[in-house]
């Protein structure tokens, strides 16, 4: 606990403050992006945006995993889902994701499919073991995080000559989409890095893109001092015009990262041609699927998944919330219609959702 503490002093918290007021040049607005969803919460679990001078903006990014999923793959999650002898298995806040017409996993388990909530890809795995004459479905999501226990299951499988398991991949790539963003219509100044993702890709995988479009990174870690201090950073490169990454995260974080982890999704997945993000729209070389010669465990090859067309509810701002376009006050439904025990729209739903952050934590926000 003391480990934790020692990132979360106010003393050093106030220093950290009074370097930002100081470093902040007149007339000059700055515009940073938390890409991650988990810094989203902890900048407002903390009070952070209320400490931050006016000339700062902190936007919100796409860096939510169950956010991003687009309306269309969770469609085609519940069609797998309520296939005969399947056991489908999913993370708890993905059953609750709305796809076309507010309808979700939760709701096809209540229809009699077997929708089991998971909190591992080894409880996938377990379950097949377990359940030989069923074909048990995992639904594999997120960023470069959770994508090396992915291919350590597939790995498993393949030894243990497992023929009923079969991985629904949708993992994306953090790099690529913060290139989407920039292309976009938000004005950003630099990015407050993840620090997860960073772990298993290296503070280098950012390289190309800062250089590209002329930003600065800072990788952050999750406490409050981490948040505060990766500000300092950005705003300081701001003001020099500087363009590169920096590594805050330096206890966890290396330019190289898990090489081992890296080299076990390479042996397993590759890129796809492009797929489709919520809010972002179809991104070239953006997500991994299961390679060719490992196709016995892709769901996508193995069960006949019909090409579908997601609908996004009309009045959800979620894609535009996740673009930095909106903030979830702006959504017509925030609050009123759409809460975390009625969500409809994913940010409101994931635990590192935009949405659910503001709900949770409004007090300190008013």
């Amino acid at each position: 606990m003391n480990y934790i503490e020692v990132f979360r002093d106010p003393k050093v918290a106030k220093g950290l403050i009074t370097e930002i007021n100081n470093s902040v040049q007149s007339g000059r607005k700055y515009h940073l992006m938390e890409f991650c969803g988990g810094h989203t919460h902890a900048i407002h679990r903390y009070g952070i945006t209320g400490l931050l001078p006016a000339e700062i903006k902190m936007i919100h990014g796409p860096g939510c995993p169950v956010c991003v999923l687009p309306v269309a793959r969770v469609d085609q999650a519940i069609f797998l889902s309520l296939q005969p002898s399947v056991i489908f298995c999913s993370y708890a806040d993905m059953l609750r994701v709305p796809g076309t017409n507010q309808d979700s996993l939760l709701k096809a388990k209540a229809r009699g499919a077997d929708v089991r909530m998971i909190y591992s890809s080894e409880d996938a795995l377990k379950l097949a073991k377990e359940n030989p004459d069923k074909k048990v479905i995992f639904f594999a999501i997120g960023f470069e995080t959770t994508t090396p226990p992915t291919a350590v299951v597939l790995d498993k499988a393949l030894k243990l000559g497992l023929n009923n398991f079969f991985v629904f991949c949708n993992h994306v790539l953090t790099p690529i989409a913060m290139e989407a963003i920039l292309s976009d219509e938000v004005k950003i100044d630099g990015f407050v890095g993840p620090s997860h993702v960073s772990i298993v890709i290296g503070s280098d995988a950012y390289h190309d893109v800062a250089t590209r479009f002329a930003k600065p990174v800072v990788i952050a870690g999750f406490e409050p001092l981490d948040v505060l201090q990766s500000i300092v950073m950005l705003i300081q490169m701001i003001n020099r015009d500087e363009v590169g990454v920096k590594n805050q995260y330096t206890r966890a974080v290396t330019p190289q990262g898990n090489t081992f982890a890296q080299q076990l999704v390479a042996e397993y997945l590759e890129l796809r041609e492009t797929f489709e993000w919520r809010g972002l729209g179809f991104i070239p070389k953006s997500a991994l699927k299961i390679k060719d010669k490992y196709a016995q465990f892709d769901a996508e090859v193995v069960f006949d998944i019909p090409i579908i067309k997601g609908q996004e509810h009309k009045a959800c701002a979620c894609p535009d919330i996740l673009r930095g376009v909106k903030e979830p006050k702006d959504c017509k439904l925030f609050g009123i219609a759409c809460t975390p025990e009625q969500p409809m729209g994913a940010c409101m739903v994931s635990s590192e959702g935009a949405c659910a952050a503001h709900y949770q934590y409004q007090g300190v926000l008013a």
